[in-house]
């Protein structure tokens, strides 16, 4: 005669498959959000936050800046304002920095 499963072993085991369940969903969810992020990484990697249009790296100093074609827009990174300021101490920065964008 066939022994039925106590409550507690019908608990134990849903459960079991719910975690389960809620892993998988955790995962496809983060595969989701990574994909999306790439997508939207893709499409706006280096263009014109302003017009669209691609932008052109330019060296400055240590930093390489992203001057746009299209609207001439300076877009600078993280830092990168601290490292163009310190590299020019004792002379004016901002004249030397535009004189070199404006070629």
């Amino acid at each position: 005669m066939p022994v039925k499963p106590s409550e507690n072993e019908e608990k134990y085991f849903r459960d079991l498959e719910l975690k389960a369940r809620l892993e998988k969903l955790a995962k496809e969810q983060q595969a989701t959000a990574e994909a999306k992020k790439r997508r939207l990484k893709e499409l706006h990697w280096l263009h014109c936050p302003k017009c669209g249009q691609t932008l052109i790296q330019e060296r400055y100093g240590k930093v390489e800046v992203d001057v746009c074609a299209g609207c001439k827009g300076l877009w600078l990174d993280a830092n990168e304002l601290e490292t163009i300021l310190e590299d020019a101490k004792g002379s004016n920065p901002f004249r030397s920095f535009l004189k070199i964008l404006g070629k």
